[in-house]
């Protein structure tokens, strides 16, 4: 079981049934290895849930790629120098915001699409979910030295533009 920890101290379990109100900032950590990869999906998706944020399921799935990615690149790239992450999730009126951090200085950049290499274009494909979406993403160094990757995305997904009338 995943605790989260909210910004202002209280822990909520998964298993407690106490309604809570959707608006909040939740982080949890975990080890830099593989298995935390789906063990943070999971814990994102749950808590959006368990805390009824009004959120359209394109941009549940959007976010759930991001945090996939974003906890990816910390156990491949950063475990060396950090081997305990970080993974925030922050839920405002109309938007919702996911982090991870990690202790390593290098800063990553997203690469352009090669077609020839298999890896290497997870921030790139963070990027385009958030354009897509109307969202934003960066990379900022924290106070220990470490960086924070965060995306933040709309609760509702961008309206289509009309379909040409014929």
């Amino acid at each position: 079981m995943v605790t989260i920890e909210r910004e202002d101290g209280d822990l909520t379990m998964d298993n407690e049934a106490r309604p809570l109100p959707y608006e909040g900032v939740w982080r949890f950590t975990a080890p830099a290895v593989d298995a935390s990869v789906p063990q943070a999906r999971h814990a994102v998706r749950d808590l959006l849930l368990r805390q009824g944020v009004p959120v359209a399921d394109e941009v549940v799935q959007g976010l759930l790629l991001i945090v996939s990615e974003l906890v990816t690149n910390a156990v491949r790239h950063a475990a060396v120098l950090s081997p305990m992450l970080a993974v925030e999730v922050a839920v405002g009126a109309e938007w919702v915001r996911v982090s991870v951090e990690d202790s390593h200085p290098y800063r990553p950049t997203a690469l352009e699409t090669d077609h020839g290499r298999t890896g290497g274009r997870g921030l790139l494909l963070v990027r385009e979910i958030t354009t897509e979406a109307g969202g934003a993403c960066d990379v900022a160094h924290t106070a220990s030295g470490g960086k924070v990757i965060w995306a933040a995305l709309p609760l509702k997904p961008l309206l289509p533009p009309p379909a040409p009338s014929l």
